[in-house]
Formats: C-alpha cells, structure tokens, sequence
C-alpha cells in the first residue's frame, strides 16, 4: 500500500474521516464561490427590465452589468492583505456583509448611480471571497484530494448560477414578467436582487462556526488552536510532522516577507503572468456572455421570457453536472488533458454559433435566427457550457491554488484573481455594443481565444496532478528558465 510517510495514502480520501472532515470545512468556504455565482446571474433575469425602467442604451447597460467585476477586482487585490491581518475567517465575514448591503441596496435602488455603488460594494465582497476561499482550502486540503476540493469553488459558482436563474424564473413567473409588481408594490427584478441577502447571512453564519486556519493560526504563535484543528484533519501519526511542515514554511515565508511579483518578464516573475493568462483566457471565451445575458440570447433563438428564463436554468443544471464530473476527474486524469479537451470543445461550439448568428435576421430590430439554426445555435451554446464546465471553470482555480510559491502564493492569487475580474468586466461590458454590431464576429472572437487557449496549455502549463504544492511550482520555474539556458 501506498503511504504518506508511515500514514497509508487512503486515511486522506474523500471516504476517510479526515477527507469527511476536509470535505466539510471545503464547501463551507466555498459558500463564497457561490455568492460570486449567484451575483453573476442574478442580473441575467433583470438586466431587460433595469435597462427598460432607466432608458439604458446599450452601452450603459453593459456597464451597469458589468461594474460590479470591477469591484471584484478590488476585494482580489486588497483579500489577501486583510486575511494574513485579520485570518480567514474575520474577511470571509466582511465580504458576507459586503454582499448582504448590496444585495439590499440594488433591491431598492432608484437610479442608475445608486445602482452602480450597490454592485461595486457586492463586487469587492465576492473579490474578497474569490482569493480567501480557496486559500483556506488549500492550507487544510491534504494533498491527496486538494485538486478535488479546490475544485469545489467552481462547482460553488455553478450552484449560484443555478440558484439565481431558478429564482429569476420563479419571480418572474410569479409576477407575469419581470418587470410587473410582485409584492409590497416593488417589481420582480427587485426581488431578484434581494433574494441574495439568504446565501450572504448563510456565508457569514458559517464564518462564525469554522475553524480558523491552522496556518495562519501557527503564524500568529498560537500553536494549541492550531494542534487541535490538525488533530481533526490528519491523523495522529502524522500530527507532528504536519504542523512542522507548516512552521518550516511560515519560517520560510518570513525570510521572504519582502517577496516580491516584480520579475523580468513585463516587469513581473514568469510564473505570475502564466496565472494572469490562464485567468484571462477562463474569461476570454466569453463564459459569462451565456449567464448574463442567455436570456436575451434565448429571445433572439425565438422564446418568450418565461421560457428563455427556463433555457437558462437548464444550462445553468448542465453547468453543475459537468462541475461534478470535472471534480471527480480531475484527481485521476490531470489537470493538462482535462483542458485542452475543454478547449477543443469551446473552440467547436463557439464557432457553430458564430456561424449560425451568420443567418440571422432583423425582425422589429432584433436578430432572429431562421429555420434550423435557432436549434443549432441552441445545442452549441449548451456545448459550450458543457466543454466549460468540465475544464476551464474548475480547473483554473485549482491551477491558481498550485502553481504559486509560497513566499508570493498570497499576492500572486491576489493578481490573478483580480486579472480574472477585469477580464470578465472587459466582455462582460463589451457583449451589448459588440452584439449589436455583429454577433458572428463577436462569437468568432470567442472561438478564436478558445483555440489560443489550448495552445497556450500545450505549450506552457505542465501537468501538476498528485504533486505537493512545493513540487508543482518547479515545473512551471525550470520551464520559464528553459529558454535562458540554450
């Protein structure tokens, strides 16, 4: 049998009381992953009705979609610092209280500018949440499991966006439209926003009862608190030598303190722009085109909004279903070969739509597809969220929680995640001007960052499965060196 130093390799599987254990504390912190989800999408059944009720063109209503990324690349950045003063569990808190403001104030908003502050106060807290999260999950993830574990961010994200389109759907059918009154004389859209405060109360509740990381807790010299939360994670055996890894590490860190991103290439380390791009290219194939705006998409296909909110749940299940297949696969293929897949796929399905945008028609100033490619482009949107569900959506964030030093991990996650951010804010605010102008050409932009994608993987990103997190950055180091030996 396999071991972990004189500790049998299965005392850490999913099945074992300690991976049970890990499980639990993983999902609670991805509660975080969720509010992102479900603030992704919640706009997806509102943003006709905000832009009919404010006379929004095109451009403004990208915007007011779209500001609350840059809020999320606020929190990113500023996440970090924060958890390493505060802990873990004090932000995840701030970022629930964050999100539980906004989701009151966009619920009452009554104008554009107040709208615009509610969602870029959201936005900083799912930022915060967005870099904590899987921090936490990696320093109490044995690494056995922790590609699967960290993976429970995305599926987190993917259960937001279910939860968000399905109450939209419900609201709206409620209230025959999501622009009619609901209840208490304010609209259904408005009730779309303030069914967010139920996930940010959870979130906080569970920051009150979780266990602060052993790793920031042996930082702070408080050793018992973190022996003990140990004692519950790996067995006894193993206690010592688990907590002596993490304090040789602290040790090593603080002789780095004045680490810094700054490196040769573009002014910063190689290793840190592979996380940018991998972060970049997540967004660049225009994921959150499909979750914000899938209900104008569906209207364009030739469904009414009752049934193009429907569409829109239903991908949004296929994204949860192919979330759990990657996070069980992830462990036992690998990381490389799960994405270049992903982007085979994308690339395929993107560039179907692309072609069937290709032969729309204007009806009443709106695209209108035709005969056979309503359907068609039905199937290649759906197969694109499939192809991203199963590769890019996880994927990335267990890569981003790999393939850091430690002595950078914090700031590195922090840049990444903000470039994720701006990233998404960038097609996220172009899709209603670019759509406008030409859809085939803005589904073939997409297409065309899907197949960079896979060249990018093959050539640049090792494969990191079943490697200590000290190992997998080496990979990515000697590959940035390779070049300057020749």
């Amino acid at each position: 049998m396999s071991t972990t130093g004189t500790i049998p390799a299965d005392a850490f599987s999913l099945r074992s009381p300690f991976g049970r254990r890990a499980i639990g504390l993983s999902v609670a912190a991805a509660v975080g992953g969720f509010l992102f989800g479900f603030d992704s999408s919640v706009i997806n059944g509102a943003v006709d009705s905000i832009s009919g009720n404010f006379e929004l063109n095109s451009v403004l209503t990208g915007f007011v979609v779209a500001v609350a990324l840059l809020g999320c690349a606020v929190g990113a950045i500023i996440a970090g610092g924060l958890s390493d003063r505060w802990g873990r569990l004090k932000t995840m808190m701030l970022g629930s209280v964050m999100f539980l403001v906004s989701s009151i104030g966009s619920g009452l908003t009554f104008s554009v500018p107040d709208l615009i502050v509610w969602r870029v106060i959201g936005g900083i807290g799912i930022g915060i949440a967005s870099v904590v999260a899987p921090a936490y999950i990696a320093e109490i993830a044995p690494r056995q499991i922790r590609g699967s574990l960290a993976s429970l961010q995305q599926l987190a994200i993917t259960l937001g966006i279910f939860a968000a389109l399905l109450s939209d759907a419900l609201l709206a059918g409620v209230a025959g439209g999501a622009s009619e009154q609901l209840w208490w004389g304010m609209e259904a859209w408005r009730w779309m926003f303030l069914v967010g405060v139920i996930p940010a109360a959870v979130y906080g509740l569970l920051a009150f009862v979780m266990p602060e990381s052993p790793r920031y807790l042996l930082a702070k010299g408080r050793n018992d608190e973190a022996r003990e939360i140990f004692a519950r994670l790996v067995p006894e055996a193993d206690l010592d030598k688990s907590v002596n890894e993490i304090r040789t590490a602290i040790e090593e860190d603080r002789k780095n303190k004045g680490a810094s991103l700054r490196g040769p290439v573009l002014g910063l380390q190689g290793i840190v722009w592979v996380g940018i791009i991998l972060s970049t290219f997540q967004q660049f194939v225009g994921i959150n085109v499909i979750f914000y705006y899938s209900t104008t998409l569906w209207k364009a296909v030739g469904f009414d909004e009752s049934n193009s909110l429907l569409i829109s749940v239903i991908t949004s299940v296929t994204n949860v279903v192919v979330t759990l297949i990657a996070i069980w696969l992830v462990d036992r293929v690998g990381r490389k070969p799960i994405l270049l897949t992903g982007s085979v796929l994308m690339t395929l399905s993107l560039a179907t739509m692309a072609l069937a945008f290709a032969f729309a028609e204007n009806v009443d100033g709106e695209p209108t597809l035709p005969g056979a490619w309503g359907p068609i482009a039905l199937i290649a949107a759906n197969l694109f969220v499939v192809g991203f569900g199963a590769s890019w959506g996880p994927l990335v964030w267990v890569l981003l929680g790999e393939i850091f030093p430690s002595r950078i991990r914090g700031k590195a996650l922090g840049v990444a995640a903000a470039a994720q951010w701006v990233a998404n804010f960038l097609i996220t605010v172009s899709f209603p001007a670019m759509s406008a102008w030409s859809l085939p050409l803005t589904y073939g932009m997409y297409a065309l960052f899907a197949a960079l994608s896979f060249a990018y993987v093959a050539w640049r990103v090792p494969e990191t499965k079943g490697m200590e997190l000290e190992q997998t950055e080496t990979l990515f180091v000697r590959k940035a060196k390779e070049p300057a030996r020749r």
